[in-house]
């Protein structure tokens, strides 16, 4: 199953079909938790956990896809695994001259190797990068060269990750 994983940017109008106004019912929520749990879970496996047929059980997830309920499946791979040790969060504000950038600057960061996710914030700050990478001189290269010298970026405050716990079953 393959989902599109394009996210809304930031002033973008509301599509349509906007997962606020989805209506989910039991089954729904059945097969999302087991999904969140296991994303590789077998369709007639899901099927039995929701109480409905495996055609109707794979009709529903492809619902939930095509509604944007499901935002994709992926695999989650350690970046230690990879080479890249030592993870961030990277908090950036913008200029308040340059928030006409902002869907630029989030695309231009989504599009950075060492970057895992990007993160749209309220409060102080504008966005938390989560990064990953080779090593210190490699984060101190990405901050300055990346972030503090781009014109729209008014400040940057780096927070090493210790250890990232997931939860392993979410409710």
């Amino acid at each position: 199953m393959a989902a599109d994983n394009s996210t809304r940017r930031v002033g973008a109008d509301l599509a349509p079909n906007d997962v606020r106004a989805v209506r989910l019912d039991e089954i729904d929520h059945v097969i999302l938790a087991q999904l969140t749990r296991d994303a590789r879970t077998p369709n007639n496996a899901l099927a039995e956990l929701a109480g409905i047929a495996p055609s109707t059980c794979l009709a529903r997830v492809r619902s939930l896809v095509d509604r944007g309920v499901i935002r994709g499946f992926h695999a989650e791979v350690d970046p230690a695994a990879l080479g890249r040790d030592l993870e961030a969060m990277i908090a950036v504000r913008l200029h308040a001259d340059a928030r006409h950038h902002m869907a630029e600057f989030a695309d231009r960061m989504a599009a950075a190797p060492d970057v895992l996710d990007v993160y749209f914030v309220a409060g102080a700050d504008d966005y938390l990068l989560h990064v990953a990478m080779r090593d210190t001189a490699t984060l101190r290269d990405f901050v300055v060269d990346q972030l503090s010298a781009r014109p729209e970026v008014a400040a940057t405050e780096t927070i090493l990750i210790f250890e990232h716990i997931r939860p392993r079953e979410r409710r």
